[in-house]
């Protein structure tokens, strides 16, 4: 995402979207009661009332609007922003409704009365990084899995069937498994500038591919992780491995994870956690919270079903005693977790007796 403008002193945010990666971070930064305007396509009225030759155009408009539903859609790659018109040209009537439709390439201006310091820091997070190019393999003798490493999870790109055969001690790739991962790979380097590639296996099958690798340029980019399962469950491991620190130490999906096994620790001691709706909310209350975790899915389900004013009042109450508010993307296994445990979960600064 591009900051064209902030200006704080008027809440005023000017931002250009850029990839899908943003519409996920401006789908939580962006709330109900906010103010957008920018250019935006608005049907408008072309005689009287009366006039049965009345008709209807399309034309582009400058407009301001007042937020009251947010919808985000990742397999349409748009973010809908309904509300009510507050101001526009002299044809276009105030308080009627209309919708902003956020896609890649828009500008527009997010105006809030109050920016809380977790929607500042998200903000900068997604103006300062870029699209991830870190790719992962999972593979076994049978298969390999290639998948794109995204902000808000990973993209599972394409699925290789293959057969090694093993005979006594060394191993051999029969036909061309091995070469078509090979392939694969440079390709998908090459369209997406990977500067890391992350090939993990059970047991040998990830050194066997190393060898069949002649490109050493290609080499230096690839570090070696052991898993124990392929498909999403192998990647899901990967993230997770003390061997790819190093290329996902800055990463958030990595981020997200361990802090969501930090609080799976602190459960299990039955310790410094507090998890559910209604716990977090005490926990907040008392002012307790030190790192506060909500799911993507869970913002989006209670919007949708107009209940979000309670979470939102838990993030408020978090962010102004000074503890860190994480938004955890369900595309991960981090974030699954925690939709099993309600959606909602918190470290805390000391222990409650409830």
């Amino acid at each position: 995402m591009k900051q064209i403008n902030f200006d704080i002193k008027k809440g005023e945010a000017k931002l250009k979207v850029e990839n899908l990666d943003d519409l996920w971070y401006l789908s939580q930064i962006i709330d109900i009661g906010d103010h957008v305007k920018g250019k935006t396509i608005r049907k408008i009225k072309i005689g009287q009332d009366s006039d049965r030759k009345q008709s209807i155009i399309k034309k582009p408009v400058f407009i301001k609007i007042q937020i009251e539903k947010i919808e985000f859609s990742k397999t349409q790659n748009t973010l809908r922003l309904l509300g009510i018109i507050t101001e526009g040209p002299e044809d276009i009537q105030k308080g009627e409704h209309h919708s902003f439709t956020l896609e890649e390439n828009t500008t527009f201006t997010l105006i809030k009365n109050n920016w809380l310091k977790y929607q500042i820091d998200r903000l900068k997070q997604a103006c300062k990084e870029n699209i991830s190019k870190i790719l992962i393999i999972v593979m076994d003798r049978e298969e390999a899995y290639f998948a794109l490493l995204k902000k808000y999870g990973y993209d599972l790109l394409t699925t290789i069937k293959g057969n090694v055969k093993k005979k006594d001690i060394e191993t051999r790739s029969e036909g061309k498994f091995y070469p078509e991962i090979i392939n694969k790979l440079d390709e998908y380097v090459k369209r997406y500038k990977i500067v890391k590639v992350i090939v993990a296996s059970p047991a040998f099958w990830k050194e066997d591919l190393l060898k069949e690798l002649k490109d050493q340029d290609l080499k230096k980019k690839i570090i070696l992780a052991t898993c124990n399962a392929t498909g999403k469950n192998g990647i899901d491991e990967v993230l997770k491995r003390p061997e790819t620190k190093a290329a996902l130490h800055e990463d958030r999906i990595s981020k997200e994870i361990t802090l969501v096994e930090e609080l799976l620790t602190e459960i299990s001691k039955n310790a410094l956690a507090a998890y559910g709706l209604k716990d977090t909310e005490n926990a907040a209350n008392a002012g307790a919270i030190k790192s506060l975790m909500i799911t993507d899915s869970l913002i989006l389900k209670l919007r949708a079903q107009e209940k979000y004013k309670k979470i939102e009042n838990i993030m408020k109450i978090v962010d102004s005693a000074k503890g860190s508010v994480n938004i955890i993307s369900s595309e991960h296994e981090g974030g699954k977790k925690l939709d099993g445990l309600g959606g909602i979960g918190s470290i805390l600064r000391y222990k409650l007796n409830y």
